[in-house]
């Protein structure tokens, strides 16, 4: 595949090596320094561009990739709200689009054990809570994979309603603690406490090739195909 990467941080930079790695080419690189070369991305020069920045850029560089007709993988978070905007902007221009929070395997079984669990703890007398940490360059908060959590969570046990970022005494409320440490992938808690006991499960990444190795992962499923695609389509969930 001809691969075009938008956003080459460090992130950015480890699913490069994979892609060459694997023996595809990269057609573009797009970072802060040459964002206004990111129209020349078009389906003559590029089979699927995956895309990491920032949540103040991710939408319009995902509107600008799929309005050329061209795939899109994405990683960014931040700007979910938005989400079904995109969804219909891709179906309007007859492409493709394939959105994770959290690109990782291990990460994506870990959603289903939560889910799973909250079901199980439902009406059984535990406060939920969630922890996350990642490092200091992460500038959103919670993250995608937190949210995402928290919406598994909030699907399948009555105790929480919605969830907010700080601690909370209020009952319904699920509070999501963000710490931003130094050389953290990414660190996650789903918390259940009562009076007698804790239970906690946790996914610690110990670094950023599962991430990159499933984005690449979602970029060779979605080359040729049109319409919008998640995690549960890749890993038939």
């Amino acid at each position: 595949m001809k691969v075009g990467l938008v956003g080459y941080g460090k992130m950015g930079q480890a699913i490069e090596k994979i892609l060459l790695d694997k023996g595809h080419e990269i057609s573009k690189i797009i970072n802060i320094d040459n964002i206004d070369e990111i129209g020349e991305i078009r389906p003559s020069n590029t089979d699927v561009v995956i895309e990491f920045t920032t949540p103040d850029s991710a939408l319009q560089n995902i509107k600008t990739c799929l309005g050329n007709k061209v795939p899109v993988v994405s990683g960014s978070t931040g700007w979910i709200d938005h989400y079904e905007e995109v969804v219909e902007h891709c179906n309007q221009n007859e492409t493709a689009f394939f959105y994770a929070s959290n690109y990782s395997l291990g990460v994506n079984i870990f959603f289903k054990l939560n889910e799973h669990l909250a079901k199980m703890m439902n009406g059984r007398g535990y406060d939920s809570s969630m922890v996350e940490i990642h490092h200091t360059q992460k500038v959103d908060a919670p993250s995608g994979t937190a949210i995402t959590l928290a919406e598994g969570l909030m699907a399948n046990n009555k105790s929480k309603t919605s969830w907010v970022n700080r601690p909370t005494e209020q009952s319904k409320e699920l509070s999501i603690l963000s710490e931003r440490i130094d050389n953290v992938p990414g660190t996650h808690d789903v918390i259940y406490n009562s009076e007698v006991d804790t239970i906690k499960i946790s996914h610690v990444a110990h670094s950023r090739e599962g991430f990159a190795q499933g984005a690449v992962l979602a970029a060779e499923f979605l080359a040729g195909k049109k319409g919008v695609f998640t995690m549960d389509d890749l890993l038939n969930f």
